[in-house]
């Protein structure tokens, strides 16, 4: 189960419509609903939007972490910029210290079902994922 993992360097808008798009296809891949596919795709522009924008480059890397009861994609999304200082207040909706909406990490913890950051001077690392169960499974059934 869960084997496919993709790395996308993130150095450019391009490299972020790729991440986007890799995430989308897996997501559709594993039987993922429009709508989720749609979350997904959202919260990973939004990460890596903030690595070209606070950072200037950072990995994004997208992983089927599927298992028999359900489906899961992980994706996380890491740079060496200068760090978030305050990752409470970062968290805080419409907080933002870079002349933006400060949606940003407040939206894309409300897109997914997990999400965890980790940030000090030189590194930043966001962890979140999507899961769903597995349609077809039979295994509560009583016999």
């Amino acid at each position: 189960m869960g084997v496919t993992k993709t790395h996308v360097a993130i150095r450019s808008y391009g490299d972020i419509i790729n991440a986007r798009q890799t995430g989308r296809e897996l997501a559709q891949e594993l039987g993922f609903g429009l709508a989720d596919q749609t979350r997904l795709a959202t919260a990973i522009s939004e990460l890596t939007s903030n690595v070209l924008h606070y950072a200037g480059l950072g990995v994004c890397t997208i992983a089927d972490q599927s298992n028999q009861a359900e489906n899961c994609i992980q994706v996380i999304v890491e740079d060496n910029g200068p760090g978030i200082p305050d990752i409470e207040l970062a968290m805080r909706q419409g907080f933002s210290t870079g002349g933006t909406l400060g949606a940003g990490l407040p939206g894309t913890k409300r897109l997914v079902h997990e999400f965890q950051i980790e940030s000090r001077p030189g590194f930043t690392k966001v962890v979140i994922a999507m899961m769903a169960p597995k349609m077809g499974r039979v295994d509560n059934l009583v016999r």
